[in-house]
């Protein structure tokens, strides 16, 4: 097996945005609202059964090739989720605030969603404007009738004004817990990795094309505030969520640009041929993004053309790898343990 290439997978949104993944991934979009690309997805959005679903070159879904032969995607059988990889990648280009929501953890999708997923997510952040931010987690401990009160009357300037404001810088690396409300500043371009859901709960959706009946997953929003967290973060729990580590540049060395508590979830390493050759990288599912340069991406008996803007997905069954060249890239995979993790909430 050798790695596949991804063909620009961009997804139309709620939101606006897109330009900097259409001039990374050498593509015109067909709207101003294609802020999304989904790479290495083999689950489609919510409440959809196609859409973010990633298709190979030759146009057969990642989904099926996986759930063909799990034991050389992913190093095991899952029987009935023979597709499923662990994790979901996307880039995120906001071009306007994103709205204030949450994303339930793994006990609500297990009750509400028939799904042993929630979403816990992280961001590295490859491009923002000055003056952008984050917004992560209440500062204080926020009243729930107040915060019904206030969603029902889409008080934007209250939400924001509660939460944590972290000003974007290129190569920051953010870990967002389920549970935790969370928005996005536009001007902000970012790779996202995620556990493999599209759940979110809006608590904040005028600002945006989406309307009230779209914003609780169907769930109604009595059921689905149970998924949102009313405390707020300490500033040790704060300092926890953030990572300077990628904002110097990458290196031979395959380094973590995530703080650690992500690891259970998914992980995402940078490195960068420098010319020569980046330390050897261990085998298992990933996808990769080639974010500057170009050179191979060499593995035992062979190599593939890496040139920047590519994506790829990197079957198990490859074994070690490594990259040789100027080729910088960002590697996304499962949780360390995956999918012996499944079933616990450790980022709380």
């Amino acid at each position: 097996m050798k790695p596949l290439f991804l063909p620009p997978n961009p997804v139309q949104h709620f939101y606006r945005g897109g330009d900097r993944i259409a001039a990374l991934r050498g593509i015109t979009l067909a709207t101003d609202r294609q802020p999304e690309e989904w790479l290495g997805s083999t689950v489609p959005r919510f409440g959809d059964s196609a859409v973010g679903l990633a298709v190979t070159a030759d146009g057969t879904l990642l989904r099926d090739l996986v759930a063909a032969d799990p034991e050389s995607w992913v190093g095991l059988s899952r029987g009935s989720e023979a597709s499923d990889v662990g994790i979901l990648v996307k880039l995120l280009d906001a071009r306007q605030r994103l709205p204030v929501h949450v994303h339930p953890d793994r006990a609500v999708a297990s009750d509400h969603l028939n799904c042993p997923y929630g979403k816990t997510e992280a961001w590295f952040v490859l491009d923002a404007e000055p003056g952008s931010a984050f917004y992560v987690g209440w500062k204080d401990d926020v009243d729930p009738g107040e915060l019904d009160s206030r969603r029902e009357s889409q008080d934007s300037d209250w939400m924001l004004a509660h939460l944590n404001r972290i000003e974007a810088r290129k190569g920051m690396g953010i870990l967002v817990p389920s549970g935790t409300p969370h928005a996005i500043d536009g001007g902000i371009f970012v790779a996202e990795v995620q556990e493999p859901t599209d759940y979110s709960i809006l608590l904040e959706w005028s600002i945006t094309t989406s309307t009230r009946e779209e914003s609780h997953l169907d769930l109604g929003f009595e059921r689905a505030m149970s998924a949102v967290s009313t405390s707020a973060l300490s500033d040790a729990e704060l300092t926890n969520l953030v990572t300077s580590a990628g904002t110097s540049a990458a290196e031979p060395r395959v380094r973590s640009v995530l703080p650690e508590a992500a690891d259970p979830y998914f992980r995402l390493h940078q490195a960068a041929g420098g010319g020569g050759s980046t330390t050897e990288v261990e085998g298992g599912f990933a996808v990769i993004l080639v974010t500057d340069g170009n050179g191979t991406l060499a593995f035992e008996g062979d190599a593939v053309q890496l040139n920047r803007g590519d994506a790829l997905v990197v079957p198990h069954a490859v074994g070690p790898w490594r990259v040789e060249g100027t080729a910088s890239v960002l590697i996304a995979r499962p949780g360390r343990g995956w999918p012996a993790t499944l079933g616990s909430d450790g980022v709380r």
